[in-house]
C-alpha cells in the first residue's frame, strides 16, 4: 500500500482541491493505479492523504508533481509514523545559507566561492575537490571574521527549531551532520536543539585559516554513516527521517525510510520520497501528523 500526505496551499492554485484530487484519480487510473482512498486527515485541515495498492511510488510522485506542482509531500511504502532518528543537513536546510558562500564575503570572495558551492550542490563537481578548492581560497583569514559571519549573516530556517525540539519530545533521537564546518555548526546545533554535530574543521593557526581541514572530510558517504551507525543504535529496522538539499544529500536521503528535501536542487529532490517545496520546516510535523498543540516551541 501506498500512502501519500500533501499539503496544498489552495490559494495559490486556481484549481481546486476537489478538483486536483479528482484529476490525479483519472492520471493514476490510466497508469493502472487506482486510487482507493482520499481524505484530509483529522489532526490537520490542510493535510490530504492519498492511498492506493502497489508500490509504484515514482508513477505516483510525477501524477503528483503535475497536478499539485509546488506543494510538500511525503509517500510512504506504509504507513507513516514519528521517526526514531533524525539526521539533517546544515547549510540550506537547517540555515538559510551556505556557510563558506558567507564566511567567504569578508574575503572578498563571496561571488567566486558562491559559484563553485552551487555548482558542487548541483552535482556538478565531485564535492571533496570543491571543499577544498574553497577551503583553500581563505588561507589568511583571520579566524574572527567567524564570530561575526555567525553573528551578522546565519539564522536558522523558520521552523527548525520546532521541527527539533519536538521530534526530541516524541523521543526522536536528532544528528545535524554538515559538510560545513564545526566553527558554525556547533552553534547552530546548540540553538536549535540537536543533539549531535559531525562536521568538518577548519584548521587555525595564529588567529589565521590556513586553509586546510583539520581531521577527516566530512561528505556525501559520511553522512550517510552517520544515519546507519545511528539507526542501528536504536535497532535495524528503526524508521529514520534525512533532510537536505544538495547532491553531497542524496546518499543519505535515499538510505533514510523519509528521505526529505528542502528546497533542494533538482537531483536532490528527485531522489527524495518528501519534499518541503512551499512552507517551512513545521510542515514535517504535519505531515507526521503531530498536531500543533503537541509542537515544542523554544
Amino acid at each position: 500500500m501506498l500512502i501519500a500526505r500533501l499539503i496544498a496551499d489552495a490559494a495559490q492554485n486556481e484549481i481546486s482541491l476537489e478538483a486536483r484530487v479528482n484529476a490525479v484519480s483519472e492520471a493514476l487510473s490510466e497508469a493502472g493505479l487506482p486510487l482507493a482512498s482520499a481524505q484530509m486527515l483529522d489532526h490537520s485541515s490542510d493535510v490530504l492523504q492519498l492511498e492506493l495498492p502497489g508500490d509504484d511510488a515514482a508513477t505516483l510522485r510525477t501524477v503528483i508533481d503535475a497536478h499539485f506542482g509546488a506543494c510538500d509531500g511525503l509517500i510512504s511504502n506504509g504507513p507513516i509514523v514519528v521517526p526514531r532518528l533524525f539526521v539533517s543537513d546544515m547549510d540550506s536546510t537547517m540555515i538559510g545559507q551556505e556557510c563558506i558562500d558567507e564566511l567567504a564575503d569578508y574575503a572578498g570572495l563571496k561571488e567566486k566561492i558562491a559559484e563553485i558551492t552551487e555548482r558542487a550542490m548541483q552535482g556538478e563537481l565531485d564535492f571533496e575537490s570543491a571543499l577544498l578548492e574553497r577551503v583553500g581560497l581563505l588561507a589568511g583569514l583571520d579566524e574572527s571574521a567567524i564570530g561575526k559571519c555567525l553573528t551578522d549573516r546565519i539564522v536558522a530556517t523558520p521552523g527548525a527549531q520546532v521541527l527539533v525540539e519536538t521530534l526530541k519530545a516524541h523521543r526522536c533521537r536528532t544528528v545535524l551532520v554538515t559538510g560545513g564546518f564545526h566553527h558554525f555548526a556547533d552553534r547552530v546545533a546548540e540553538e536549535i536543539g540537536f543533539e549531535r554535530v559531525v562536521g568538518n574543521r577548519l584548521a587555525v593557526a595564529d588567529g589565521k585559516l590556513t586553509g586546510d581541514l583539520a581531521g577527516p572530510i566530512v561528505d556525501s558517504a559520511t553522512k550517510v554513516e552517520v544515519l546507519q551507525d545511528e539507526r542501528d543504535k536504536l535497532g535495524a529496522d528503526a524508521v529514520t527521517m534525512a533532510a537536505g538539499d544538495g547532491a553531497n544529500d542524496i546518499p543519505m536521503l535515499d538510505a533514510a525510510t523519509y528521505g526529505v528535501a528542502y528546497r533542494a536542487k533538482p537531483k536532490a529532490r528527485a531522489a527524495s520520497n518528501g519534499w518541503i517545496d512551499h512552507g517551512d520546516l513545521t510542515s514535517l510535523l504535519k505531515l507526521l501528523e503531530i498536531p500543533q498543540r503537541d509542537w515544542v516551541y523554544g
